[in-house]
């Protein structure tokens, strides 16, 4: 088998430098030196957006280089039952390219104020991985989410005893908390709560953006909350939607915050902690839907996101842990067996497209028209 992440698997030069502005630009290889290369394990997209109807096969297919793929449930409408999961799951699978090495669809619930715990253990049934919170009103497509969360505490106590993670997202919603404030709020208000009512429930907590979350991540017991991290949140922080102007196609939700908290999640990824692990939140909108006079959230990353972390990881002075966090802790929290095949990325520059094909339309990728310096060998 090849040689793996580390100081197998990272071949050629030493691993870049720190330092450096928060966005590509990982040190290149020495005059004349062969480039470096970085074998990992097949990662995992534990936090993915695939959309439905016209738009799938193109959202799906965008996803290289990743072997299975947590899909979220926020469709119209919303995926909130067994049933529903598997024919999602059959959809997915259905338009996956012919030959490809397309990722396993590991499919997610939607939970709602009325989810009876019944549905627990035939979600179990169907393959279903966890169940998803979205607090009502929260993000796309979220209006049929949760308004008490107190409410729902027979069917979390089923997914505890079931061993069925819930994965939330971390944000209140109400008007009087500033947007740059919701996550902090949700940790306090919500989550912390949450884990002394249901003290077994198990906790992704989706896409984290503040130091106070990863704190939160790091001080909970061992095994009973772990974190995604998006390639955007490590990349950028909010002054890249207004760089130049408004930039509507790095607006996400949560939003972007500061760098103080940018350069924490960095820290917390190159620390190699198994409490962390990549989950893109990739979530595509045509560009039309993006550049309008009320944009739509989400920043389209599948088909980059391997390239964008080696850079961020390199520029941490940490591709020895990469593959952990791509590659082996969301398995282990999930108590899936790491993919046994692999993927190379080179230190070789290549300029992201500005427009992928999306159905009817395009959408516009992360970094789009901008020169990364990691590619994924193909």
């Amino acid at each position: 088998m090849a040689a793996r992440a580390g100081a197998a698997g990272l071949r050629g030069a030493r691993a870049g430098a720190r330092g450096g502005r928060g966005r590509a630009g990982a040190a290149g290889a020495a005059a004349g030196a062969a480039p470096r290369e970085l074998v990992l394990r097949r990662p995992d997209d534990w936090h993915l957006h695939v959309r439905d109807g016209e738009v799938l096969a193109d959202a799906v297919n965008a996803s290289e280089g990743f072997g299975r793929a947590i899909v979220m449930p926020n469709l119209t409408p919303p995926v909130t039952t067994a049933e529903a999961a598997r024919a999602y799951r059959d959809r997915i699978r259905a338009c996956q390219a012919p030959g490809a090495r397309g990722f396993e669809p590991l499919m997610t619930l939607y939970l709602t104020d009325n989810t009876p715990p019944e549905e627990v253990e035939r979600a179990r049934a169907a393959g279903v991985r966890a169940f998803k919170l979205y607090p009502a009103g929260a993000t796309t497509n979220s209006d049929a989410g949760v308004t008490d969360l107190e409410g729902c505490t027979p069917v979390l106590e089923a997914m505890a005893a079931a061993g069925m993670p819930l994965c939330v997202h971390g944000e209140v919603t109400h008007h009087d908390v500033d947007i740059f404030d919701r996550e902090e709020r949700f940790l306090r208000d919500v989550l912390k709560p949450l884990l002394e009512r249901v003290p077994e429930l198990r906790v992704v907590m989706e896409h984290i953006t503040t130091a106070e979350a990863a704190a939160f991540v790091e001080a909970a017991p061992e095994g009973r909350v772990a974190a995604t991290i998006t390639p955007q949140h490590l990349l950028w922080n909010r002054n890249e939607i207004f760089r130049g102007g408004i930039r509507p196609h790095a607006f996400c939700l949560p939003v972007l915050k500061r760098e103080r908290h940018r350069q924490a999640l960095v820290e917390a990824v190159a620390s190699g902690s198994p409490r962390y692990f990549l989950g893109t939140d990739s979530a595509p909108h045509a560009k039309g839907a993006k550049e309008s006079a009320c944009g739509c959230a989400g920043i389209f990353s599948a088909p980059v996101a391997l390239q964008v972390y080696a850079e961020v990881f390199a520029r941490a002075g940490a591709l020895d842990k990469l593959e952990g966090f791509a590659s082996l802790h969301g398995p282990r929290f999930y108590g899936e067996p790491p993919n046994e095949d692999t993927v190379t990325l080179v230190e070789e520059p290549f300029t992201v497209p500005g427009e992928f094909s999306f159905g009817g339309s395009v959408v516009v990728p992360i970094c789009a028209g901008e020169q990364l310096q990691w590619s994924l060998k193909r």
